[in-house]
């Protein structure tokens, strides 16, 4: 992939604002995923419609958010994160005002769709704090950013129960596109724009196959207990997603600068990660299927609480602030242990809170523990994901992977959406014709939650632990020599002009026009700030650097005065040469 200098000296935030800005911006963008959970039985009613129709309002937020995260990822680190961040809000505005002033099924459709575009600030606010932070906040920020998808549902639901009890439901919307107008400014404001940017040109198919094979495989997921699982429908389209998601594959190897860099995704630190996040997925959405209906079932069913949708609200609310507080929980305990560990710590302690939860479903006050236990497990595990997807890829990457991240959970509340809706209507009683959800459903529903993170949690142990990680990033020489026609030195890894790295980067020294940049010089420094080699660019702006070992480095070019401008770029390891054009404004030729 080729990637283009960006100047360091751009001005970096100071971390007082940019933290509880972007914060605030993921708490917006999760609210939408709550926003109509407290009408949702009421939606049919309201839209003069039928409860299978109905669900296209919630399928429809899913869908595109799903297709939205790693494509405005990746355009963020093309473009900027910042832009596609205002740009994610600006569309969820629209549809949330789009939503408030219909009664319509399609408008409806449309404004929720648009909502749903939104998710992809997630991954932009966390590459956002990667680009700017000083390390030592960086750790709590990313966990904030990360946790704010819970902390967002959780305490939207207790507030749209309110607003929907006492006003019209259009107000929801209304709210919501004043929330996404205050984040825009807000983020204008307080957060500067990333230096970092990747280069090239937007993998268009790659984002329509990505899209296609998405929505192919989503769609069934959602619409699976209304279909029926083994219906043609469901089958067919399960059989389309798998052959596109295929091609999709195998056309993204072969582009030079995918939407998705697989063989990236495919390190052992990336893929368990992500299968890792897809378990934490599915753990999160349960407990918010089954405590909000066993609160509010009426008592004469002899396992109902019989509490108000509002209570059950304030019930369920502290799963979200408990997330919320374990930010700082999970910056100490990731500096000491690192972030493998406490992910570790987080589905344990997911898999207790589940555990317990089978005996503690008889009193208001024990579903409040339950999403204590539970907030505090889910934040430390789904704060630790950005740490160790942001340890595994280079920073003009940041963007698209914790888009592919964010994408994996969505995948998992889906996937758990689908299978506790099977369990619950499978095992419903009939009570006047209308089906009532059993406790023997609720027990299952946390029992299958409680084996979703027991597998996640072998996964994460196959995460490499932090000794590993270290040792992968200490140098091993592979060249040294001297630049006898420049008459330099010679440094770590320096190759002669016109010779061939065995592994390495190469490429040219450009002006902006394109023009070749003679007798540049460009240094190679680690992900530890040390320098790792050094060169001088031939006469047609042509250099090579050899490469210790794999991993993310910076590409820092100096020429006439100008300088110096750096590059982020990532080596994959063995004998492999990475091209990496460096570009260089206003830059004379020598």
């Amino acid at each position: 992939m080729t990637r283009t200098a960006t100047d360091p000296r751009t001005r970096r935030p100071s971390g007082s604002g940019i933290v509880p800005v972007l914060a605030f911006a993921g708490i917006v963008v999760a609210v939408m995923q709550t926003l109509l959970v407290p009408v949702i039985k009421d939606l049919p009613e309201l839209l003069g419609t039928s409860p299978s129709n109905a669900t296209w309002v919630m399928t429809s937020t899913l869908l595109a958010g799903a297709v939205a995260t790693p494509i405005m990822g990746r355009l963020g680190d093309l473009y900027g994160k910042r832009r596609m961040l205002i740009a994610s809000l600006a569309v969820m505005v629209v549809g949330s005002l789009i939503a408030g002033f219909t009664s319509e099924l399609l408008v409806m459709i449309v404004g929720r769709a648009l909502q749903g575009f939104a998710m992809g600030a997630i991954p932009l606010g966390i590459g956002l704090m990667r680009d700017g932070l000083p390390r030592e906040k960086l750790g709590s920020a990313m966990a904030l950013m990360s946790s704010s998808i819970g902390v967002g549902g959780g305490l939207a639901l207790p507030v749209a129960a309110l607003v929907a009890q006492h006003a019209d439901w259009h107000a929801l919307f209304f709210g919501s596109a004043g929330l996404g107008a205050l984040s825009i400014l807000l983020t204008l404001v307080f957060v500067p724009e990333s230096p970092m940017r990747a280069v090239g040109t937007f993998d268009v198919w790659g984002a329509l196959g990505l899209s296609a094979g998405l929505v192919l495989f989503l769609l069934p997921i959602t619409k699976g207990s209304d279909w029926g699982w083994t219906s043609g429908t469901t089958l067919g389209l399960f059989g389309a997603a798998a052959v596109v998601l295929l091609l999709w594959g195998v056309m993204e190897l072969r582009v030079k600068a995918p939407l998705v860099d697989l063989r990236t995704t495919a390190r052992p630190a990336v893929l368990f990660t992500n299968l890792a996040s897809i378990m934490v997925g599915v753990a999160f959405y349960a407990v918010s299927l089954v405590l909000p209906q066993l609160l509010q079932l009426p008592t004469s069913t002899g396992y109902g609480l019989g509490q108000s949708m509002v209570v059950a609200g304030l019930c369920v609310a502290p799963l979200g602030l408990t997330m919320m507080f374990t930010a700082p929980v999970y910056a100490r305990i990731s500096a000491k242990y690192g972030p493998k560990v406490t992910l570790m710590i987080g589905m344990l302690i997911i898999a207790v809170g589940y555990g317990a939860g089978l005996g503690l479903m008889s009193a208001a006050w024990q579903t409040i523990v339950i999403a204590v236990v539970l907030g505090a497990g889910i934040g430390l595990a789904y704060s630790s994901l950005p740490a160790l997807i942001i340890g595994a890829v280079p920073a003009s990457e940041t963007g698209a992977a914790n888009g592919l991240n964010t994408l994996m959970r969505s995948i998992g509340t889906s996937v758990s959406s689908a299978v506790i809706g099977m369990v619950l209507a499978n095992t419903a009683n009939q009570v006047g014709g209308v089906a009532v959800p059993t406790m023997h459903g609720f027990r299952v529903s946390f029992m299958i939650a409680t084996g979703a993170v027991l597998l996640g949690l072998v996964f994460a142990a196959f995460l490499p632990g932090r000794r590993a990680a270290a040792n992968a990033e200490k140098p091993h020489l592979v060249a040294s020599s001297e630049d006898a026609e420049y008459g330099e030195a010679a440094s770590p890894g320096l190759v002669p002009a016109g010779q061939t790295a065995q592994a390495g980067f190469r490429g040219r020294v450009l002006t902006a026009d394109g023009v070749p940049v003679a007798r540049a010089k460009v240094t190679l420094i680690d992900r530890r700030g040390r320098q790792a080699g050094a060169t001088l660019s031939a006469e047609g702006g042509d250099y090579v650097l050899a490469v210790p070992s794999e991993g993310a480095y910076v590409l820092a070019v100096t020429a006439g005065g100008h300088g110096p401008l750096a590059s982020g770029a990532s080596h994959p390891g063995g004998v492999r040469v990475v091209e990496v054009d460096l570009a260089l404004p206003s830059v004379v030729p020598a």
